[in-house]
């Protein structure tokens, strides 16, 4: 019996994850400007109505996309956090890890989804209250301008891998790492 739509088991889950994983493939692949509903429902081998019974829209699409890109972040985060020695520091260093680690692996969803950070309301806000709460979260071991700062300079790093050519080598990266590394151990 061949597979088809009519006769195949429904199976919403795993059917949903595809659409994600579809739309992820081809926002890190294209763009965001190649996830269309209708080249992703094709991707994932489903009728653009199946997708809709997921996702009524592009938005909400991207959205689901977003949301699980966070998700998978606050793990490598707390991964991290895991293999940290703890003390002054540790939230900072675990997010300037995984910042570079994911730009060492030049293929992190991040890529695709940074502009989405910048211009799109919800993705901003949604960043912005992860941050913030990992904040509050780690307020007694990563409050001070010192560590802002290196936050801040592992943003501008990765800004500045993702906006940059795509044949670039980030020779330099060690060096920096372990720099911005030594300045989350200083107290003051």
């Amino acid at each position: 019996m061949v597979d088809s739509p009519r006769n195949r088991k429904k199976q919403p889950d795993v059917v949903r994850q595809a659409l994600l994983d579809c739309a992820t493939r081809l926002a890190l692949e294209h763009g965001l400007a190649a996830v269309s509903l209708q080249a992703v429902a094709s991707a994932a081998g489903v009728t653009k109505g199946g997708l809709f019974h997921h996702f009524p829209n592009k938005q909400a699409l991207v959205k689901a996309v977003f949301d699980g890109m966070m998700e998978s972040f606050d793990r490598e985060i707390d991964e991290e956090l895991e293999r940290d020695s703890g003390g002054h520091g540790t939230f900072t260093r675990a997010y300037v890890r995984t910042l570079f680690a994911d730009r060492a692996l030049n293929s992190s969803p991040w890529s695709a989804q940074t502009m989405t950070v910048l211009a799109d309301p919800y993705s901003k806000n949604l960043w912005h209250k992860w941050i913030n709460d990992r904040l509050v979260r780690h307020a007694g071991t990563d409050a001070g301008t010192r560590l802002e700062i290196v936050r801040l300079a592992a943003d501008g790093a990765w800004l500045a891998h993702v906006l940059g050519p795509d044949d670039h080598t980030d020779s330099g990266d060690t060096a920096v790492l372990k720099e911005l590394i030594e300045l989350t151990r200083r107290d003051k």
